[in-house]
């Protein structure tokens, strides 16, 4: 049988505040390493999707320097308007 108990952010925050320094700074690591891995994971998928939109748009994400980079996530984000340079 599982258990669930829903705490609020602060009961979270009072209940590490109140563990020993040891554990509480395993928790805080390990919420960290979380943090970390969800945000590569993030980032592989934004450059897996900006890959296969430069690859749709006969250019190749892998090789663009940069700048190249920027100036192609700015046409993506104003392609339905007429901007001028």
């Amino acid at each position: 049988m599982n258990l669930t108990v829903e705490l609020t952010t602060n009961q979270v925050l009072q209940l590490v505040k109140q563990m020993p320094p040891l554990e509480s700074r395993t928790v805080l690591y390990a919420l960290a390493q979380q943090a970390q891995s969800e945000r590569e994971a993030r980032l592989d998928y934004a450059e897996t999707q900006l890959s296969r939109l430069a690859a749709e748009r006969g250019k190749a994400w892998e090789t663009m320097t940069e700048l190249q980079r920027e100036r192609f996530i700015d046409d993506l984000i104003h392609e339905d308007r007429t901007c001028v340079r």
